[in-house]
């Protein structure tokens, strides 16, 4: 029924039945039935993941509806034959899901990984899918893993071609979002399609890389393929069978009802284990000698290809480990070439990028870091392997040489992942769409506790609320919330990366923990106020909780005696060898219950997984931004207790020392690069749609959309490491906001005059704008011919000109079409703040300049208020909700909508007349192209090669079509 779509309920009644006249073809029955299905019904169930896979599906043959969309399930209905009653009655069951879809970047591709091909190879795809379902995923979710899978897997080579092709790619998750799910399902459907070695590299450390090999021993590989030959009812045969020790198994390990190959599908053999990374092969080289049926033909024959077993190893990414696997393959000569293989790089921008600088290498020779250089040597002794990189900060692998054929660089592809439901990420931490200068917003109020110098470490503070969220985890436990949602949790503290003064730290919080008195009057009082004031105002009333103090005191003991288990509250994470990290406390698998305060540096970020993490108290500081987000623990799932979530987080740090020590906001520095992030995320998605069935942008155009970082944090070398010129930026119906402003005075004065033109035009009486229900605003308003904001904006001075010479291009380029952009409504709001003071600017006036900071050095952080917004948005035709009176008679085709913000970055000071100096006045702006601004056949970017002349540029202007 999925392969082909949606079929007509009616006739397909009438074909399955044995009556002559089937009774059902009214569909009243079926009606009746899900009007009244409760959770658990087996037919809403199979109705749901159907409806899920209809609505989701990319390109189905069988509509030309978008998908996630309330067309694609109207076109499903129509094939069905629904009729209203019906259709009403299933989207209040199933609604539709209308969340975002993963985001391709890609070079064009040969399809041959067709939806009818995945769904008849899809063994152990299909018992991965089933296994989510078990474990609670929603059919919208799983559906949503099966298209991202499905757009990795269509991406890389055909197994079975002839010719020899490898492709690069690099998937874009969020930190701790997931990603070991999606290349799970890659891995799924790959070996399914015909993949027959996979070579996982996972992490650095053996307990990543253990974390890894369990949860594809657990959800992939099996109970079967672990156990081989084995009997599992014969103890003896067990011996050295992996997870005998493990309390998960054999329940939760998947099972398939007997050996694959028995069941007409194929093996898979693992050649690492949990403990064991990869040593050698143990059994020589045949332990990758693949079945050939027919000898005379290359494995990736069909005939050949699809009876052979698979080959999975989860290895370390160590350079010992890495040269022992590269030297085995070396040994096997030619038969190398017919192997269809698959290298998944688990945080694949952490020591697998070439960093060695390009100006020492010897003359035509590239000089590679060890683990790049093992890296790629794979990559040439295994002509077939396709090579996909995940991780959350993508920032150094765009910036991989495009030009070194030999490296790992993203040439065919690159996907970013949506936000998962039920994900903690940066928008549950910082209000993005905040304003500078205004109080704290609701996710920063709920989970951010800021250090400052004026309140002391609030390391005793931040112990006090581990102990009490651990109680309060208790009491919803015992008020029928599942306890295993709270079988671990866990505090991470995390100031430095010197092992020294990790010991000193943890010796400081285990005597705080000492002397915290927490079951006596003086620790119950301190609980009891923190209660009343930091956690009762945030709990999350559609879960259990408590409405005083009293009702979870009693708990606290208990948490108390969870936490000091053992001996102690503290767990050292850090050390330079293995056996520093092969502690049972931190064993989140094998141990029953972690409760504990972790403390450590650079080891309890990347990768690993803090399980049950509920209290965070960190100060660390660092110039690197991809390592500042990876400390980012705090991101994740956290079911059933998102809403005790706190951050005890660095406002007043010092970076640096002697001269160059300057003072940093860690919870700024974050919200900075979460902001740079999100724009480029926002950046893919503008540019992944096709025009005219070609991509507006390939791999190796994506880093000049990489926004810039904070001014401590070192940037990249963006020069070395693409040749490509982003041009040109066409935003039609975008609200985009310059930042860039200069901060020299003769420049400030300079951008002033150039707007007067501009002041002159706009109203002296203020008017009312509001669109839909939302609360409206002040406002002078007028309208500028284009010509005359052309003119203005070409001669504005910037801090950072490429920042916005990319938007003017486009708004000057758009002017020189025919029926693009007529002209220009100006809005100026006025502040409504109680503290707001009037100020004429060059004789016009009176305006409210608003009070603004520069975050990154010269940059500003947000500007705009979003209530200012919408009207705007409305008036250049971006959305269709209707306005107040003036909004409605400002709405023109053609005409697009610019908001003046007049900012001062400190007290405002007047002149005598009330004029405000244009030396210290920034004149910022954002503004809406009106959607007219670009045809549907223009593509919203456009690029040029820096020197085509180079014989190892990237050309990006040819047709960029893969062999």
């Amino acid at each position: 029924m999925s392969r082909r779509g949606p079929r007509h309920f009616a006739k397909l009644a009438f074909a399955l039945s044995d009556a002559d006249e089937p009774v059902d073809t009214d569909l009243s029955h079926f009606r009746e039935h899900i009007a009244a299905a409760t959770a658990g019904d087996e037919l809403l169930a199979v109705w749901s993941h159907r409806l899920a896979e209809w609505d989701m599906l990319p390109e189905p043959a069988w509509t030309d509806t978008p998908p996630r969309t309330d067309e694609r399930r109207e076109a499903v209905y129509d094939k069905l034959g629904f009729d209203s009653t019906l259709r009403k009655v299933i989207d209040a069951a199933v609604p539709v899901h209308k969340g975002p879809g993963p985001v391709t970047i890609s070079r064009r591709f040969k399809p041959w990984y067709t939806r009818d091909l995945a769904t008849n190879r899809s063994f152990y795809w299909k018992s991965y899918k089933d296994l989510l379902s078990r474990k609670g995923w929603s059919d919208a979710a799983v559906s949503d893993l099966d298209e991202a899978a499905h757009a990795v897997v269509e991406r890389l080579a055909d197994p079975t071609r002839k010719d020899a092709y490898g492709a690069r790619g690099l998937v874009v998750g969020y930190v701790q979002s997931g990603k070991t799910a999606n290349f799970t399902g890659v891995i799924a459907k790959a070996i399914d399609a015909g993949y027959r070695l996979v070579i996982v590299l996972g992490g650095t450390l053996n307990l990543l890389r253990g974390q890894t090999q369990r949860r594809l021993d657990m959800e992939l590989i099996g109970r079967e393929n672990i156990l081989g030959a084995a009997d599992p009812d014969d103890p003896d045969a067990l011996i050295g069978i992996d997870y005998q020790d493990d309390e998960d198994w054999p329940a939760e390990f998947v099972s398939f009802g007997g050996r694959p190959s028995s069941l007409g599908a194929f093996d898979i053999e693992r050649l690492t284990s949990r403990d064991k990374d990869y040593m050698s092969l143990e059994r020589g080289i045949s332990a990758l000698e693949f079945e050939k049926p027919d000898r005379s033909r290359p494995l990736y024959d069909p005939a050949n290809l699809h009876s052979a077993r698979a080959r999975i190893m989860v290895v370390k990414k160590n350079m010992s480990v890495l040269e022992k696997l590269v030297t085995d393959l070396k040994k096997f000569g030619p038969i190398l070439g017919e192997i269809p293989a698959l290298i998944i790089d688990d945080e694949s921008d952490q020591a697998s990028v070439n960093t060695t600088d390009p100006k020492k290498w010897e003359a035509g020779k590239v000089t590679r870091t060890a683990i790049n250089g093992q890296i790629s040597a794979l990559l040439k002794l295994l002509p077939r392997a396709q090579y996909v990189g995940y991780t959350a900060t993508p920032f150094a692998n765009v910036f991989i040489d495009p030009g070194d054929e030999e490296d790992i660089f993203p040439r065919d592809f690159l996907i970013s992942l949506p936000r998962p439901a039920g994900y903690m990420g940066v928008q549950d931490f910082h209000d993005l769409d905040g304003v500078d200068g205004e109080e704290p917003g609701r996710a920063e109020a709920t989970h951010v506790r800021g250090i400052h110098d004026s309140t002391g470490d609030r390391l005793l503070e931040a112990l006090d609320s581990f102990v009490l969220t651990g109680a309060l985890k208790l009491y919803r436990a015992d008020h029928g919330v599942p306890e295993s949602r709270f079988r671990h949790h866990t505090m991470l503290v995390h100031e430095s990366v010197r092992m020294a003064e990790h010991a000193e730290l943890a010796d400081r919080t285990r005597s705080l923990w000492n002397k915290a008195a927490y079951t006596g009057p003086a620790g119950h009082a301190r609980l009891e106020a923190l209660f009343s004031a930091d956690f009762r105002p945030y709990l999350d009333q559609t879960l259990p909780s408590p409405e005083a103090y009293a009702d979870v005191k009693k708990y606290v003991s208990r948490a108390h005696q969870l936490i000091s288990r053992g001996g102690t509250p503290v767990i050292v994470v850090n050390g330079a060898s293995e056996r520093d990290y092969d502690q049972p406390d931190l064993d989140f698998d094998r141990t029953p219950n972690v409760w504990k305060i972790l403390v450590g540096g650079t080891k309890l970020s990347r990768g690993f997984t803090v399980e049950g993490l509920t209290i965070t108290y960190y100060r660390r500081t660092t110039q690197q931004a991809d390592t500042l987000m990876q400390m980012g623990r705090w991101f994740g799932f956290r079911p059933g207790y998102r809403d005790l979530i706190r951050l005890y987080i660095g406002r007043e740090e010092t970076l640096g020392r002697g001269r160059n020590a300057k003072t940093v906001d860690l919870y700024e520095a974050f919200e900075a690069i979460c902001r740079d992030e999100e724009l480029f995320r926002e950046e893919l998605r503008r540019y992944a749609p096709l025009v005219d069935g070609r991509p507006q942008v390939t791999p190796a155009q994506i880093p000049p959309l990489v926004a810039q970082h904070l001014p401590w944090v070192k940037p990249s070398a963006r020069n070395k490491m693409f040749n490509a010129e982003l041009v040109e930026l066409r935003s039609p119906g975008a609200w985009v906001e310059p930042t860039a402003y200069p901060d020299m005075p003769d420049q400030l004065a300079h951008n002033t005059e150039c707007w007067e033109p501009v002041l002159a035009s706009l109203s002296h009486a203020p008017v009312e704008l509001s669109v839909g229900s939302a609360s409206g605003y002040r406002a002078r308003v007028g309208t500028v011919p284009h010509e005359m904001l052309m003119t203005v904006l070409c001669d504005l001075r910037w801090s950072t000109p490429s920042q916005f010479s990319p938007h003017l291009e486009f708004l000057l380029r758009a002017g020189q079409q025919p029926a693009a952009i007529d002209n220009w409504f100006v809005i100026t709001p006025l502040q409504s703040a109680s503290r707001r003071q009037e100020a004429r600017i060059l004789g016009h006036g009176p305006f409210t300049p608003a009070r603004r900071t520069r975050r990154r050095g010269s940059l500003f952080g947000a500007i705009s208020e979003p209530k200012h917004r919408s009207a705007a948005l409305r008036i250049a035709g971006a959305v269709t909700t209707a306005g107040s009176a003036v909004v409605e008679a400002g709405v023109r085709p053609r005409r697009g909508a610019l908001v003046l913000y007049p900012v001062v970055e400190s007290d405002l000071s007047l002149s005598a007349d009330e004029a405000v100096d244009p030396r210290d006045l920034v004149m910022a702006f954002a503004f809406v192209a009106p959607t007219s601004s670009v045809g549907p056949d223009r593509p919203l970017v456009r690029f040029r090669a820096v020197d085509s002349g180079r014989q190892d540029a990237v050309v990006i202007d040819r047709a960029d079509v893969r062999p």
